[in-house]
């Protein structure tokens, strides 16, 4: 049911709230990212509370992930159930910190390369394919599909069975760093070339440095989006009758305490 009291907004005006342009309001209810909008008498739409949430919070949104991330996860916010919604939020953070453990993997793998260059390689310390993707988060088929395009040059065992020694692992680490940083394969080639050619790792380092500050940058940016989030989904429940808190006296008390002895009495 609507609340009589609730402001109604033209396009126009709900773009307003954002700085967009009434085209991109539009543009924007297309997709799925705004909830459809209820017509007037004249034709004209009408716009809510929940369009102005869901407008802020794609906004955040977008400003957190890029556009089309954004794009791609708010008709889920919106139209999905509410613990749907809850699970994608929390798989952001979840991404953001692996990603950072990856980073961070890469940086401490190119450390080691160049500590340990003229370190005679123990073949105890070898890695399966399995082992190694598993450690680096990414399919078995990927650290294939990278051996063939020359970024990561495994041994080979018997039966030609692939072996990852300190230098492989080293390349797959900088590979999936650079990959999940958005870097195409020529531009991962170029650079791992560089580190095998003249041991230089400056440029490495600094690319993967940029990418550990523009992870903070996302981990911040995020944190402002939740309060339009917890906007977004606190209306929802609203709708279905819920609440995103417990209701006063719906958790026990402690144990001893006095609500607990007046109520063995």
């Amino acid at each position: 049911m609507q609340n009589p009291q609730e402001q109604v907004m033209t396009t126009a005006a709900l773009g307003r709230l954002v700085d967009y342009s009434t085209q991109q309001v539009r543009d924007l209810e297309r997709l799925g990212i705004l909830p459809a909008a209820e017509r007037g008498a004249n034709g004209y739409r009408r716009y809510r509370t929940p369009h102005a949430l869901a407008l802020r919070a794609y906004r955040a949104l977008a400003a957190a992930l890029g556009p089309v991330p954004a794009r791609r996860l708010m008709p889920a916010l919106i139209g999905g159930s509410v613990e749907h919604a809850a699970e994608r939020i929390d798989a952001l953070h979840a991404d953001v910190a692996l990603e950072r453990s990856r980073v961070r993997a890469a940086l401490r793998g190119l450390e080691d390369a160049v500590a340990e260059a003229d370190d005679p390689f123990v073949e105890d310390d070898a890695m399966a394919i399995g082992e190694l993707a598993q450690a680096l988060g990414v399919r078995s088929s990927a650290l294939r599909h990278w051996e063939r395009e020359g970024l990561v040059r495994p041994l080979r065992r018997a039966g030609s069975v692939r072996s990852y020694d300190s230098l492989a692992i080293t390349e797959a680490r900088i590979a999936a760093a650079l990959r999940s940083g958005g870097y195409g394969i020529p531009a991962v080639s170029r650079i791992i070339d560089e580190v095998r050619a003249h041991g230089d790792t400056e440029d490495v380092q600094r690319i993967l440095a940029e990418r550990l500050a523009d992870l903070t940058r996302r981990s911040v940016a995020l944190l402002a989006a939740a309060g339009h989030l917890h906007a977004l989904l606190a209306e929802r429940l609203a709708e279905e009758g819920s609440s995103l808190t417990p209701p006063p006296g719906s958790a026990p008390g402690p144990r001893g305490s006095a609500d607990s002895r007046r109520g063995g009495r």
